[in-house]
Parts: structure tokens; C-alpha cells; sequence
């Protein structure tokens, strides 16, 4: 088999573990009833992770605040991964551990909601940030692989990713965030029938 057939076989077989499990399916409606109910009473969704979980961070946050499906009002969301005088400031004052927790105590207040995205599960510097939110009254999602490390005691909702394979993990965290984000964005801002 080639890489190529080899590569994509398992992300059929992975994504078809996901579309098979229905706690899966229920964990994502309950994450989206989760954000929009955060998002209609003012609050906002902070997103943290690290490497690629970094970028699909910043990803999301993005299709809240601009649009995912059709044009709306936006949502408030903020990326913790994008201000990198505040990193490097953090990472060098404090430890890189500490970069997303500070940031979550500067700008979490109850009623947000903090998504932490880590494949394995063990990323300190996600996983102190978490305890920082559960500390302030942020509610907290956590997207994670097939074991979930040490998020799941730590998350108000915990999303397994049906693998253990890093690049699996994250293809599965970056689709079930398009169906979080166009479930709220379908709640908060419906299409008009005629359209």
C-alpha cells in the first residue's frame, strides 16, 4: 500500500470511528450548547494548545469571530496562542508552562469558556491553564485524543478523538470544531427561512 492510500485509509477508518460513536456525536452537541449559551450571555471562548493545537486554536477562534457558513454578526472568541509579546514575556518571566494559565487569569471571567486542545493530553502548559479557568469560574471543553490524558478530570466536557496518532487526532479536533462553530452560529444568528 502506498503512503499515500496507507495515510488516507486511516483517516477514513478514524473518522468512521467518530461518525460510529454516539458519545461522540453527543459530546459535540453538548459543546456547542455549551458555547452558545456562553456566547448569548456575553461571555467568550478563549482557545489554547500548542504546535499544530496552536493552529487550530487560531482557527477557530477565527471562524467564531469572522464566519463559518454564511455572513452573521460575530462571536467573541480569542486565540491565546497569536500575542507573542505576551509568550515570550510570560515564557521568559514565568516558564512556558504558564503562558496560556496567566492569560486565562488576565482575561477568563465566569460564564466564558475555555477550549484546550491537546493531542495527548498532557501538555502543561494546557493543563495548568484549565486549572487556572476551573480556579475563576470559566467552564472548560477539552479536545483530546483516545486517552485524554490528564484533561478529562479537568474538562466540564471532554471530546476524545478516536486515535492515538497525532495528525489523526488533529483532523478529527479541526472538523468537530467546524460542526461546534456552525451549530452556534445556526443558534445565535438563524438564516432567514427564505433563504
Amino acid at each position: 500500500m502506498s503512503p499515500i492510500v496507507n495515510f488516507l485509509t486511516k483517516t477514513r477508518d478514524t473518522f468512521q470511528d467518530a461518525l460510529d460513536d454516539r458519545r461522540f456525536h453527543a459530546t459535540v452537541l453538548e459543546i456547542a450548547d455549551l458555547v452558545t449559551a456562553s456566547l448569548r450571555g456575553g461571555g467568550k471562548l478563549l482557545t489554547i494548545g500548542n504546535g499544530g493545537s496552536a493552529g487550530d486554536a487560531q482557527h477557530i477562534a477565527g471562524e467564531f469571530v469572522s464566519r463559518l457558513n454564511y455572513d452573521r454578526p460575530p462571536a467573541a472568541a480569542i486565540a491565546l496562542t497569536t500575542d507573542t509579546s505576551v509568550i515570550t514575556a510570560i515564557g521568559n518571566d514565568y516558564g512556558y508552562e504558564h503562558v496560556f494559565e496567566r492569560q486565562v487569569l488576565a482575561l477568563g471571567r465566569p460564564g466564558d469558556v475555555l477550549l484546550a486542545l491537546s493531542t495527548s493530553g498532557r501538555s502543561p502548559s494546557v493543563l495548568r491553564a484549565m486549572d487556572a479557568a476551573r480556579a475563576i469560574g470559566v467552564r472548560i471543553v477539552a479536545f483530546t485524543g483516545a486517552t485524554g490524558g490528564s484533561m478529562p478530570e479537568r474538562a466540564d466536557l471532554c471530546l476524545h478523538a478516536p486515535s492515538d496518532a497525532t495528525p489523526l487526532i488533529q483532523q478529527v479536533h479541526i472538523t468537530a470544531a467546524h460542526i461546534v462553530c456552525g451549530l452556534v452560529e445556526q443558534n445565535l444568528f438563524p438564516r432567514n427561512a427564505e433563504k
